[in-house]
């Protein structure tokens, strides 16, 4: 009775009442991670994100473009704990290649752009490319990792998901989480779709663990991103 009371009382004042959720650890600290490697890591906002979260130990970044990689580097620089790889994208397979080079950076990717990107976003659009080394993430694994550290791997690769996890595959059962950007609809070319990820993470032990909103048109309210973490199972 007196709950009810309550409610009517705040209805009257054009107030609601809700059940309060407590904000979610951020899961690098909920599943005591030792390191990240940050993936497609730009300038790095990711890596400043989660010392704001309170993540406190060793960060591994690897980013493609010459000037993101430059203020990555002097971003890196600052903490101790933090490590800038030299610049590379990352993989299936050792090589080189080029990456086109979007207006605002963080949509550069290189996969050929398509129109459902570039009409919601016409700031992403291309406006050079760059040559540029390609790793995998096999090739560097140990000679960052430690035998009992426990591996968090961002992937924000534009539409090259799939080909930085082909480059992981032997070392993915000692990867404890994957946190990496899906797409609903093609946005690049050759880009494998959500139902994908989902699929690949299942049939190798991992399940999801969450979900973080994404990219919108904000034209018609569509979602075309949405980051998914996918935690090992077996680890």
């Amino acid at each position: 009775m007196v709950k009810k009371l309550v409610k009517t009382s705040f209805n009257f004042l054009g107030l609601e009442l809700r059940k309060s959720t407590p904000p979610l650890p951020p899961p690098t600290l909920h599943h005591n991670i030792d390191i990240i490697f940050d993936v497609g890591a730009n300038i790095g906002q990711y890596a400043l994100l989660t010392r704001k979260e309170g993540f406190k130990r060793r960060i591994v970044s690897f980013e493609p473009l010459p000037d993101a990689h430059q203020k990555l580097s002097l971003n890196a620089e600052k903490d101790a704990l933090w490590t800038a790889h030299p610049r590379c994208a990352v993989g299936s397979n050792l090589g080189s290649t080029k990456i086109n080079i979007s207006r605002n950076s963080y949509s550069s990717s290189i996969l050929p752009m398509l129109d459902a990107h570039s009409t919601a976003a016409p700031e992403s659009i291309y406006v050079g490319e760059v040559e540029t080394p390609v790793i995998t993430l096999d090739s560097v694994f140990d000679s960052y990792r430690n035998q009992s550290e426990r591996i968090f791997l961002k992937i924000d690769t534009q539409g090259y998901e799939s080909e930085v996890l082909a480059g992981c595959l032997s070392k993915l059962p000692q990867i404890k989480a994957v946190q990496l950007e899906l797409s609903t609809v093609p946005l690049y070319e050759g880009q494998e779709l959500y139902r994908y990820f989902f699929d690949f993470f299942e049939s190798n032990g991992f399940y999801l663990w969450s979900i973080l909103p994404g990219f919108a048109n904000s034209a018609t309210g569509q979602h075309l991103q949405f980051d998914a973490v996918f935690v090992n199972g077996l680890n």
